[in-house]
């Protein structure tokens, strides 16, 4: 299937959602976001317009449903030039959307894509539309809602596309000029210090989508060849970290659709498409609509994970308490990857996601990652996202160790999120296997396995803690001499860790290929992990 077909899959599947979503009152579908009415009606207005003979429904009246919710979002901008939120939209709009404050958010990400929706199918509005559409773009450039400080981060790539493409729609070379550039700097800082918003999720996504944006609008060829590099290197980072659909490794941040499922994958799947659209799109940003092909080698790496390969990155963490090196680790195979970032860093709201074990997207019904965490707050069954600082780690290949020395004081409980699939469980360690995968998971203190819709939760409680998992694929087990799950369970139980708890808290395991971890944590906190008896050498991990 082509790239052209799976974004016409993408469209007429949001389009028929967007259908049969009851129309409310306000003449909107939602008041949670007005993102999502933008989104869904653009898609239903283009599937009417474009693939009308593949609607299972009459494509006249649905372009005059998303014309008239187009219209209501459109009417909510605030037109005023007199106040600071001129040129700015709602964003949850609440019981009266007519009367919902104005919020900043909406424009950065739904005004550059207005102005994309209204080159390409502006032909196709009734006056009223086009009337409309004339006037809030209008609005927006002259907001000045972009001119910012460049701080290289997801807002300001927004900002960035943004001063291109109103630049370019209305003749303004010195705003043009500006977000060339804001691109040319954003380009040279993330090649020279990487990605410092690592794998952050959606707003990875909105790098991708704005550069895309602008690289669609830019008629300027010079300018479009930066964009592009920008793009390539967007989707090299991508790459590296891709696993059929799964964002495998450690986040900076991430929201509850991406963390313990990959749900955000339509963009990976317009570019890879290796994996099958799921049933459900949490996120309906426009990857029906743009795209940019991402060169051969990036693809086929992506793609092809018939040997298994060791990611190692090198990324820039820069504060006003200075500059910090992190490292970020990743050991990816068709069946499965492990990985995650070395040092804790105090990332936004807690949200680092330090490491876990993924599945290829869709593989099986329920999350797709498994890991471990000390909560730093009392939701962590409910929201697995935010972590203290009372963990450290050893990554080698298809194996995690993880330590937690839980300060006096602090909920000494630790929360672990598995898969979805049947779970042996006995003293010390839990055994599971998938169609591809077989597990083990060692436990330093007693835990209690439950089991939930979509996953299973594991709870332990103990002040000094610690957890081994260790993934290896069927295939390779057979290759080692273990034919079947049986002999695998047979095996892990003879080779299970030893924990040592006193002064200092520390754990040795030997792998299935005899490589020897041993990861320490003393009474200061400070860790010690060693590899075959040597310190981790991060000498090759490069940006």
């Amino acid at each position: 299937m082509s790239f052209t077909a799976r974004q016409n899959e993408i469209v007429l599947k949001i389009a028929t959602a967007a259908q049969q979503q009851p129309v409310l009152s306000s003449g909107l579908w939602f008041h949670h976001d007005i993102r999502d009415n933008f989104y869904y009606a653009s898609y239903l207005f283009a599937a009417a317009v474009d693939q009308p003979e593949k609607l299972s429904f009459e494509a006249k009246g649905a372009k005059e449903t998303a014309e008239a919710v187009l219209l209501e979002v459109l009417a909510l901008q605030d037109q005023d030039s007199n106040r600071a939120t001129y040129g700015h939209w709602p964003l949850n709009l609440g019981t009266s959307p007519r009367e919902a404050a104005p919020n900043a958010l909406p424009v950065e990400l739904m005004g550059s894509l207005m102005a994309f929706f209204a080159s390409r199918y502006s032909s196709h509005f009734s006056s009223k539309l086009q009337q409309a559409f004339d006037s809030a773009l209008e609005h927006v450039y002259r907001s000045g809602f972009y001119r910012q400080n460049n701080v290289f981060g997801h807002h300001d790539a927004k900002y960035t596309a943004a001063k291109l493409i109103f630049g370019e729609r209305y003749e303004d070379a010195a705003l043009t000029e500006d977000g060339r550039s804001n691109l040319g700097l954003s380009l040279a800082h993330i090649r020279k210090q990487g990605m410092s918003e690592y794998n952050s999720l959606p707003w990875f996504w909105h790098w991708v989508q704005a550069f895309t944006c602008a690289w669609h609008l830019i008629k300027d060829q010079a300018i479009k060849q930066e964009l592009a590099g920008m793009l390539d290197f967007l989707w090299d980072e991508r790459s590296a970290f891709y696993l059929k659909g799964a964002f495998v490794g450690a986040h900076c941040r991430a929201q509850k659709h991406d963390i313990p499922l990959d749900g955000n994958v339509l963009h990976d799947y317009v570019q890879f498409g290796d994996f099958e659209l799921p049933a459900q799109l949490p996120r309906t940003e426009y990857a029906g609509f743009l795209f940019y092909e991402a060169p051969e080698e990036i693809r086929k790496r992506a793609i092809n994970r018939s040997e298994p390969a060791e990611v190692k990155k090198l990324i820039t963490k820069q504060s006003g308490g200075g500059t910090t090196k992190l490292h970020s680790y990743a050991y990816i195979t068709e069946e499965f990857a492990a990985g995650g970032m070395w040092e804790r860093y105090a990332e936004f709201d807690n949200e680092q996601h330090r490491w876990d074990i993924s599945l290829p997207a869709g593989r099986q019904e329920g999350v797709n990652q498994a890991y471990f965490f000390h909560p730093s707050d009392r939701n962590g069954n409910e929201d697995p996202r935010h972590q203290t600082g009372n963990t450290e780690v050893l990554f080698y290949k298809n194996t995690i160790a993880a330590l937690y020395a839980i300060p006096e004081g602090t909920e000494n409980r630790i929360i672990g999120i598995l898969p979805h699939i049947e779970w042996m469980q006995e003293p010390g360690m839990l055994l599971g296997q998938t169609n591809q995968v077989y597990w083990s998971v060692y436990v330093m203190q007693p835990c209690v396995l439950e089991c939930l819709s979509d996953r299973y939760v594991v709870t332990s409680e103990g002040a000094h803690n610690g957890v081994i998992i260790e993934a290896v694929s069927c295939s390779d087990a057979k290759r080692i001499g273990l034919p079947i799950f049986e002999a695998f369970a047979a095996e892990a139980r003879r080779n299970s860790p030893i924990w040592l708890s006193g002064e200092n808290l520390s754990v040795r395991y030997v792998t299935r290929d005899e490589t020897r971890l041993e990861l320490t944590v003393d009474s200061q906190g400070i860790s010690d992990n060693r590899i075959n008896g040597s310190a981790v050498d991060f000498s090759e991990y490069t940006l």
